[in-house]
């Protein structure tokens, strides 16, 4: 498959949590937010790489995440939906939804990945195979400013 008959899609990875996962006050702990996100994002971003035949080493440059609302301990798995926002020279910016039980955004994670030489680990620009592959998962009209909204 080309990357140019990968159309657009969320990623959408269930990931189960761990009794470890759990802080003293009863919810899920903010560094599990960010483990979370770094599962579904690898498997994101691995399948779609791999579906055309491409390696991709990346490196994390930056990861922000809103805290948005509890997730409680009765909580199995949480889903985590993924999408690139941004694609630059040399890096890109994905965005992730971790969903709650009942599908309430409760944490957004943005990441920027730097692409790199695998053989030197240094920063190299993304390639046009690669940018085609990005850009199938691209969210498109992007306003990734706008956290999702708290809902009661």
């Amino acid at each position: 498959m080309s990357a140019e008959q990968i159309e657009h899609i969320e990623a959408h990875n269930f990931i189960p949590l761990r009794w470890n996962d759990f802080d003293r006050y009863g919810h899920l702990n903010n560094c599990a937010f960010v483990e979370m996100a770094q599962e579904a994002r690898t498997q994101f971003l691995r399948t779609r790489f791999e579906e055309v035949g491409e390696e991709m080493g990346v490196f994390v440059r930056h990861v922000e995440v809103d805290f948005l609302r509890p997730v409680m301990p009765d909580t199995k798995k949480v889903e985590v939906v993924s999408e690139v926002v941004e694609i630059g020279n040399t890096s890109f910016k994905t965005r992730q939804e971790i969903k709650d039980r009942q599908g309430r955004v409760a944490g957004v994670v943005t990441t920027v990945l730097v692409m790199v030489d695998l053989s030197t680990a240094t920063p190299r620009e993304i390639s046009q195979k690669e940018i085609g592959i990005l850009e199938s998962v691209k969210r498109p009209n992007t306003d990734e400013s706008a956290p999702a909204e708290l809902e009661s």
